[in-house]
């Protein structure tokens, strides 16, 4: 009796654990609910200058990127110029879900480590592309700033593992 009288409690109070969750994931971090924008400033930038959503129309070249379960891009480095609008054209071809999320090295660590305590958590933005084992997908972002910037894969435990990249804009 007393056992289903904690479950019925647990059941509960599961929505306001999945509110309480959804607000301390905002106030963590400002503008990455669901990673929108990446981080807004005044001007309707991004963080850091990672760069923004990129036009389809004004893609400069395409590049391929294959996520792998041995935790690795394929290329894990890449470079382009400033203002330059990349179609990432990513493949999972792995055997369980990886994502490219693009973003400052900052934003990613602290993403993962929400995404590490609260692992069904769900996001789709202009800066990430998520895919299922075997899919394909795109990503079309501009670089806006020259500098290094980062990727990587926040499912659980990816990035922990070193499933990151890096984009060189000169």
């Amino acid at each position: 009796m007393k056992a289903r009288m904690l479950m019925l409690a647990a059941l509960a109070l599961t929505p306001i654990a999945v509110y309480a969750h959804d607000d301390s994931h905002q106030a963590m971090m400002p503008g990455m609910h669901g990673m929108t924008g990446v981080g807004h400033e005044e001007d309707g930038g991004h963080a850091q200058g990672v760069g923004k959503p990129g036009n389809s129309k004004k893609v400069s070249r395409a590049i391929q990127v294959v996520m792998s379960d041995d935790m690795k891009f394929t290329p894990a480095q890449i470079n382009v110029k400033r203002g330059e609008t990349i179609r990432f054209l990513v493949r999972n071809g792995g055997r369980i879900k990886h994502e490219m999320v693009i973003a400052s090295m900052t934003e990613l660590r602290q993403h993962a480590e929400l995404m590490r305590r609260f692992p069904g958590m769900e996001h789709a933005d202009p800066n990430m592309v998520a895919l299922a084992p075997g899919a394909s997908g795109e990503l079309i972002w501009q670089f806006t700033e020259a500098g290094r910037f980062d990727f990587a894969c926040l499912q659980p435990g990816h990035f922990q593992a070193g499933m990151m990249g890096a984009v060189t804009v000169k």
